[in-house]
């Protein structure tokens, strides 16, 4: 029995796969827990649009993230902190601080989307890498200057 996946199955396969199954597995499982459908002309028409949806969809937002990412690794911003000895930070520069000066230039970025191993806590330069999603990172460049 030939069977259109409707979710993800253990040891069988994920949404979307044509997979073939014994006829009882089929029947008394998987088509009753909606699970699958029968791979009939109708269900393979309907899987092969859906697919080509997602694929368009999936084109388009790749390319937006593209867009962003060259605009932003062209874009540097500056944070203002007052600043003791030695240039040491009183506070920190955070993903939350650097987030809030990328929405000041336009750019609204989810803060968890900026990659920092640990808070900014000196003044100078920095390379921020951020993640858009789909494999496709940009790099802003932070000026920590003092107050």
């Amino acid at each position: 029995m030939k069977l259109i996946l409707q979710s993800d199955v253990a040891n069988l396969g994920s949404v979307g796969d044509l997979v073939s199954v014994s006829d009882g597995y089929g029947r008394n499982f998987l088509i009753p827990r909606g699970l699958a459908v029968l791979a009939v002309d109708r269900n393979v028409r309907q899987l092969e649009h859906q697919q080509r949806v997602t694929a368009h969809k999936r084109a388009r937002l790749e390319s937006g993230a593209r867009e962003l990412a060259e605009k932003l690794s062209q874009t540097a911003v500056s944070i203002k902190r007052s600043a003791g000895d030695e240039d040491k930070l009183f506070g920190s520069v955070s993903n939350r601080d650097i987030a809030q000066a990328l929405a000041d230039e336009g750019f609204e970025l989810d803060r968890r989307s900026i990659v920092l191993d640990e808070p900014i806590r000196n003044i100078g330069v920095f390379s921020v890498p951020i993640k858009l999603g789909m494999g496709i990172d940009a790099v802003v460049k932070v000026y920590v200057i003092r107050e």
